[in-house]
């Protein structure tokens, strides 16, 4: 969930006309009468072309500076203020993507480019990676891999590195190639050398990004915890379990049985942040998707009660014209209840305590979650596909007659409907994204990314 942060931190930066909402689409089988059917299957073809779409978006961004040779994806459209940055959560996502439709030569290109920034650092040699690159000049003429130091982006997040690591893990598995599984394991050594704590709370602390190393994250450890269980499988090597088990421990130690939630985790590595304005969907859903737990299902429901949102051109602040309203998911507690004489990201936006934007990547989390879950006797998969609904109307409305690279880009899915503030320090926009592009074709096709 890279943001739009100003100035640019991590992606957790205390620590980054459609369906109604709750419409579901029509079930078909034994006694569908005819219209019905042709209806569901009208349905059908709309929604593979959707993903369709969605995917030559992703291919788009990725061959926007060249279409050949190990490469990274832009993350956010030209005209976002980011310029060509290409982060490392964004095209992680990006080649997992790729890589779940089959379309190994893109996906490959940035898993290469991922072990090419490895190893070649301007600083360091111990197979870290940074939290953007450039995806025009992604290397200086000596070969070294460009970070985005210009908009402040050098340091190394848990997160960041984790979602990699998943990338490159899936490479080496569909591809027998030994050079992804070496940098996956790479990736895993510099996470459990740098940010293993037995301290406080436990876990794995934020990373090497500054102001930021003693805080513990709720969502860097779910994704520790799904990459570390992938290392384990795929080298056989015991260990990586035991070191998933710690981050899972962390998890569970930030669960608000009381009210159902993850606690977003911790500033200072021992006591849990119980800001009421910092509780992030993220760690909700992520939680069900990487570790499958019952015992706290419960969050996804809590996001998608706490945290629904609808933006129609009436609400304060919104970007929306004409009649176009559109639901989904806030990014978190904080985008409904802000200070409002703060702008976001020093744009003249001033967020009101009302229902807030929706946040697209957030929303395709939930989708792919309840989808995934899929409860006996509950409606999930109803709720689903009503918030996947949602995101086919944004791709359909939003974004128009942006570029990436300078070359028009459809098909994708822009990161939130208005401006928006995430309370975190950092806020989203109406720019065309990779990453929630990404999550949208995982909660469309059904491909979780963790398992």
């Amino acid at each position: 969930m890279t943001g739009h942060p100003l100035p640019p931190m991590s992606r957790r930066a205390v620590l980054g006309t459609g369906a109604a909402l709750g419409a579901a689409l029509p079930l078909t089988g034994l006694g569908t009468s005819t219209a019905q059917a042709d209806e569901e299957h009208h349905r059908s073809g709309q929604r593979s072309a959707s993903v369709r779409a969605a995917v030559s978006f992703l291919q788009q961004a990725t061959d926007a500076y060249r279409d050949h040779g190990f490469r990274l994806a832009q993350s956010y459209q030209d005209a976002s203020g980011l310029k060509d940055i290409a982060f490392v959560y964004d095209n992680a996502l990006t080649s997992l993507a790729l890589l779940s439709v089959g379309d190994m030569t893109r996906a490959r290109a940035i898993g290469d480019a991922l072990l090419y920034a490895q190893n070649h650092d301007a600083e360091f040699t111990d197979h870290r990676l940074r939290q953007a690159y450039h995806a025009d000049v992604f290397t200086d003429p000596a070969g070294v891999a460009i970070s985005g130091y210009d908009f402040g982006l050098v340091g190394t997040a848990v997160g960041d590195m984790a979602w990699s690591g998943i990338a490159l893990a899936r490479l080496a598995r569909k591809t027998r190639h030994r050079a992804y599984l070496t940098g996956a394991v790479q990736i895993g050594q510099w996470i459990f050398d740098n940010t293993y704590s037995t301290s406080g709370l436990g876990g794995y602390t934020f990373g090497e990004t500054a102001n930021l190393r003693d805080h513990k994250s709720t969502e860097h450890n779910i994704d520790v915890y799904g990459f570390f269980r992938l290392l384990a499988e795929l080298t056989g090597d015991r260990v990586w379990r035991t070191r998933a088990r710690h981050a899972w421990e962390f998890v569970e130690a930030v669960w608000n049985a009381a009210e159902g939630f993850f606690w977003t985790g911790s500033d200072d590595g021992a006591t849990i942040n119980k800001n009421p304005l910092q509780l992030p969907e993220d760690p909700q859903t992520w939680s069900w998707l990487a570790a499958h737990d019952r015992d706290h299902a419960g969050s996804v429901d809590w996001a998608a009660g706490n945290l629904a949102t609808t933006d129609t051109p009436l609400r304060p602040n919104s970007a929306l014209t004409g009649n176009y309203k559109v639901g989904g998911v806030a990014f978190a507690s904080g985008s409904f209840l802000t200070d409002t004489d703060a702008n976001i990201g020093g744009q003249s936006w001033n967020p009101k305590p009302d229902n807030a934007a929706v946040w697209f990547e957030g929303t395709a989390h939930l989708a792919l979650a309840l989808r995934d879950r899929g409860r006996r006797h509950d409606d999930a998969a109803a709720a689903a596909a009503s918030l996947l609904n949602q995101l086919r109307s944004a791709q359909r409305h939003l974004g128009k007659d942006q570029t990436f690279g300078g070359k028009p880009a459809s098909g994708g899915i822009v990161a939130a409907s208005s401006p928006m503030d995430t309370g975190f320090g950092f806020g989203y926009f109406p720019n065309l994204h990779t990453g929630a592009t990404a999550w949208y074709v995982f909660a469309a096709t059904g491909f979780n990314p963790f398992r």
